[in-house]
């Protein structure tokens, strides 16, 4: 299960994340001011609800930070400060789920609402459950940037999970793909756990024991209401911005017919060639937005109707019921029967 971003230039994020290192960065004599330059913010706006900021203009911040030779426990202190409860709705769908494993499933599925930097990715295996950051040392141009950017990101996974849990409630175990560096002792000192250097890939372990535990604001009718929620916040973040938004809007007018990327790409008047490389750059593909699309139809199609699971398969181009039974516990965790219980 992963997560695929908006453009980076798009301003459609509320400035918590910049706010929170601004004030990191201030405790260390460093002014707003200083922190801000170049990114097109200015420090009056930090608190202003109705500013909406980028995630490239959150990076021009992190790279003013590392040339202003900010101490290395400046990512970690914003990580630790960055509580679900500033997050809105995201944070909250979050810390009303009914169980952790819904958590860390839903942490992926609405990801593009938190102002993301690094692709996240959530396995769950019978003795552990695993969060990778596979484009950790890909996304970002110096390896300097993307440390502190990672730094940051696990360490908001180790804060998010304490506050939806209601306690301590750390990884067994961190793996980092790079060379430890001079301030490795900082990443035991807030992940809790045992962190190992030079590895295949960037993750952070978790037993699987702790799936079943329920949140300490576990409630059903709120979960079920923020999630709604969720879904028609990440449904319009999808079909407004960007190449990729345009196929999802073509893709959404014929629901249920999923013609070829050529198709698409002539009717946007481009080549299918000029299409790849601008939803490339969006991070995503043509293939990942059929599959979307199709998971979008499924849902509304279990939700609202009572049409039988062969009859949706065929509808959503699949070979038999299996296939979409398959995929249906890929995209949501769950068989046909028990998504429409929870429905």
């Amino acid at each position: 299960m992963s997560s695929r971003f908006p453009l980076l230039n798009e301003r459609i994020y509320a400035p918590y994340k910049i706010a929170a290192l601004v004030e990191v960065l201030a405790e260390q004599g460093i002014a707003p001011e200083d922190s801000l330059k170049g990114s097109g913010i200015d420090p009056a706006h930090l608190n202003d609800t109705s500013v909406l900021t980028s995630v490239r203009q959150y990076i021009a911040v992190c790279k003013n930070a590392l040339a202003l030779k900010c101490s290395p426990e400046t990512p970690f202190k914003t990580g630790a400060r960055l509580h679900l409860s500033a997050y809105g709705m995201y944070g909250y769908a979050l810390m009303s789920c009914l169980k952790l494993r819904d958590y860390f499933r839903l942490g992926v599925k609405y990801h593009r609402l938190a102002t993301p930097t690094l692709t996240i990715v959530w396995t769950e295996y019978p003795d552990r459950g695993v969060w990778t950051f596979p484009d950790a040392f890909v996304s970002s141009p110096s390896p300097e940037l993307r440390s502190f950017l990672l730094e940051q990101q696990l360490t908001q996974h180790v804060t998010h999970l304490q506050d939806v849990a209601g306690h301590t409630c750390p990884p067994i175990k961190a793996n980092l793909s790079y060379p430890a560096p001079a301030h490795a002792d900082l990443y035991s000192k807030y992940f809790g756990c045992a962190c190992e250097f030079d590895q295949a890939q960037c993750e952070l372990i978790y037993d699987s024991a702790i799936l079943e535990q329920q949140p300490q604001l576990a409630h059903p009718h709120s979960a079920a209401l923020l999630q709604e929620t969720c879904d028609r916040l990440i449904g319009e973040a999808k079909t407004s911005s960007g190449a990729s938004g345009e196929v999802y809007q073509v893709l959404m007018r014929k629901p249920g017919e999923f013609p070829s990327m050529e198709v698409v790409a002539d009717a946007l008047k481009m080549t299918s060639r000029t299409l790849r490389r601008h939803l490339e750059a969006e991070g995503t593909s043509y293939v990942a937005i059929v599959d979307d699309v199709r998971c979008s139809l499924a849902t509304e199609y279990l939700k609202t109707t009572t049409m039988t699971t062969d009859d949706i398969a065929m509808l959503l181009g699949f070979s038999d019921g299996a296939n979409f039974r398959r995929a249906l516990k890929r995209w949501t965790g769950k068989g046909p029967g028990e998504y429409r219980k929870q429905a």
